[in-house]
């Protein structure tokens, strides 16, 4: 406010010549210092754009180094890089995020509970600034199970899921938690419920491939990597799958038709049946 009060002061000396009526004066200084006011209250408004913008591309920059270092194994140094993240932008989930991952790989090796429940407390703060944050649901459902509370891993993910009827996210993720408590079977629905929900989503066709590969149901395992590929075609290890599958189907199909046609030789009795199925 003391910026437009300032202006409109100074505005006394550029208004329009005195034309001999005095009432003209008036509306030309109100619509010039009314300018000079908006033109600061812009260049304010231009200036916190311009900080925040700078602030959020610092953030991504120490985001990126921190990452190289824990790729690194310098987990010590990206701790120090995640917490500039989180100085220079408050409100980066990403930062939360990796500050918290790298305690709970820290905490993990050194059986350390005290940066087991630090990275806890950041997994949350991250989903306080991103309640959709996949990667930190991911995360801290990991750590609550390292820390014997299954439980409330399932219920984390089946509340994301409750409060997100339509994003098919949560559900991925709880097809995962299904899958590595060897309940395959439920994932399976949770990941059909995933497609149904966004058919555009190239890893949930992916999970579905990879949980059909792992069922022995190759020639839909095949369908579904490939419809994942589709979406996305920069997933050289899906594109692998594919390739090594095909492979797979075509050997099995020629040894299913050299049994078949040694089958027919040895049994030439017609009416069993044999022939029908080539």
């Amino acid at each position: 406010m003391a910026l437009i009060y300032r202006n409109r002061h100074r505005s006394h000396h550029h208004c329009a010549p005195n034309s001999g009526n005095p009432n003209r004066r008036a509306p030309a200084r109100r619509n010039l210092c009314r300018c000079k006011s908006l033109s600061a209250v812009s260049l304010l408004l231009s200036s916190a754009i311009l900080l925040l913008g700078g602030c959020q591309w610092a953030a991504s920059g120490q985001n990126s180094t921190g990452a190289r270092l824990y790729e690194q194994g310098q987990y010590s140094a990206a701790l120090q890089q995640f917490q500039k993240v989180i100085t220079t932008d408050p409100n980066n989930a990403d930062g939360y995020y990796n500050l918290a991952a790298t305690n709970h790989r820290l905490g993990n090796q050194r059986s350390d509970s005290q940066q087991l429940a630090q990275a806890e407390a950041l997994y949350n703060q991250c989903l306080d600034h991103d309640p959709n944050h996949v990667e930190c649901h991911r995360g801290l459902a990991v750590l609550l199970t390292d820390t014997g509370r299954p439980d409330r891993a399932f219920a984390l993910m089946k509340n994301w899921a409750a409060q997100n009827p339509d994003f098919a996210e949560p559900r991925i993720e709880l097809a995962r938690l299904y899958e590595e408590v060897s309940d395959p079977g439920t994932a399976l629905k949770y990941l059909e419920d995933a497609v149904q929900k966004n058919p555009n989503n190239a890893r949930a066709w992916l999970a579905l491939g990879r949980l059909r590969e792992q069922s022995g149901d190759l020639n839909q395992a095949v369908q579904n990597y490939q419809r994942s590929l589709a979406l996305n075609g920069l997933q050289p290890m899906a594109a692998e799958r594919v390739a090594v599958l095909a492979r797979q189907i075509s050997a099995n199909a020629e040894t299913s038709y050299a049994n078949g046609q040694s089958q027919i030789a040895t049994q030439p009795n017609f009416n069993s049946g044999m022939v029908r199925q080539y």
